[in-house]
């Protein structure tokens, strides 16, 4: 049976292979302190051929203006109505990165707060970015690169990609320094990026046998403390090498990701299945898990084995009927289903009920 175009949405990624291998501490974990601060300013973008905001439609953008020229010492009179076409306000906004020190430059990406039709060719004007704590930390200028192309005559339209949004290149200047409470204290504290009680004892145990007993010690399931030198230099070092060393994390949870606009279904290799019946309008699900010892002869080198073989019969009759054998996992249910011509709605309702009545050992998460 051909399946129509729109099934194909069904993505089925499964890790095959069940062994853990080897990753960098840096890859598992980051330092408390050492992160990315969010920067954020209003701005003007100036020099637009005729693509800016209609300004008697964007008050701000007028008040903008009015309140910059006099800044800059040209005073308007009173109940002037500008008619402007070349200037549109911007949010501004940038990534500090940790450690950033005054003079460092920075890329921003100016965004179309009003309806301007395209920043394409405009310079953002002098713009201060302030952190969280609404102080400046840069200072934005710059021409607007857009990554993008319009064109219009004779009543038609024609535009590629997004013209109301643009980067800088360098186009940030850092004005003051985040304080780092890296070099304070001896200790520091390595934050896992998923919360493991396993992980976090197995990165423990590597550091304590790197750098000596008492080195690290575990929170909680995501936090550990270590102990690092006071000399600046020293603990520079310490931390590259801590970074560098390898540790076999926990397999993960078993977890299934389900996508109710899409079908997409997303497993790990974790899951697993346990026997179980469903039925679901006019199909019906079946499934054994069996298993199978393999045992060698009695000179043989070999070693007993437990097997699994997976054997799958579907019969296409009324009141469809897929049969599943020995060796189920939730791919091979997930794809017969699928060739006979279950929808990623009729999908996403069986796993529901395989995971309710414990026949599907997973956490279910639909997004």
């Amino acid at each position: 049976m051909k399946l129509p175009a729109q099934f194909w949405m069904l993505i089925l990624l499964i890790f095959i292979s069940g062994e853990t291998h080897a990753e960098r501490i840096k890859d598992l974990a980051s330092i408390r302190g050492v992160r990315e601060n969010q920067l954020i300013g209003y701005g003007l973008v100036a020099g637009l051929d005729g693509s800016g905001d209609q300004t008697t439609q964007t008050p701000f953008t007028t008040q903008s203006i009015i309140s910059m020229m006099q800044q800059l010492g040209v005073s308007l009179p009173p109940g002037t109505s500008l008619q402007l076409k070349n200037i549109a306000a911007v949010m501004v906004t940038a990534s500090l990165p940790a450690f950033a020190q005054p003079g460092q430059l920075l890329d921003v990406t100016v965004s179309s707060m009003g309806n301007a039709k395209s920043l394409s060719g405009g310079t953002l004007l002098m713009t201060p970015l302030k952190g969280a704590d609404n102080k400046v930390y840069a200072m934005a200028q710059g021409n607007v690169l857009v990554g993008g192309v319009g064109a219009a005559a004779a009543g038609s339209k024609a535009q590629i990609n997004h013209l109301s949004v643009g980067r800088i290149s360098a186009g940030a200047t850092v004005e003051r320094a985040v304080p780092s409470t890296l070099g304070s204290g001896e200790m520091i504290h390595l934050e896992l990026n998923t919360s493991d009680f396993s992980t976090a004892t197995r990165i423990v145990n590597v550091l304590n046998q790197r750098f000596g007993a008492e080195t690290a010690m575990a929170l909680d399931s995501r936090v550990i403390k270590v102990r690092a030198p006071i000399d600046a230099d020293s603990r520079v070092a310490f931390i590259g090498d801590l970074e560098s060393l390898d540790v076999n994390p926990a397999q993960m949870a078993a977890k299934v990701i389900l996508n109710a606009r899409t079908g997409s279904i997303v497993m790990n290799q974790a899951v697993t299945l346990d026997s179980c019946a469903v039925a679901h309008g006019n199909l019906q699900v079946i499934i054994n898990a069996e298993s199978k010892v393999s045992q060698p002869n009695a000179l043989a080198a070999g070693k007993t084995e437990v097997t699994e073989k997976a054997d799958i019969e579907i019969k296409k009759e009324p009141g469809l009927v897929v049969l599943v054998k020995a060796g189920v996992s939730l791919a091979e249910v997930v794809k017969a289903l699928n060739s006979i011509g279950a929808t990623p709605q009729d999908l996403l309702a069986i796993l529901q009920a395989m995971k309710v009545s414990g026949a599907l050992r997973a956490e279910l998460e639909i997004i």
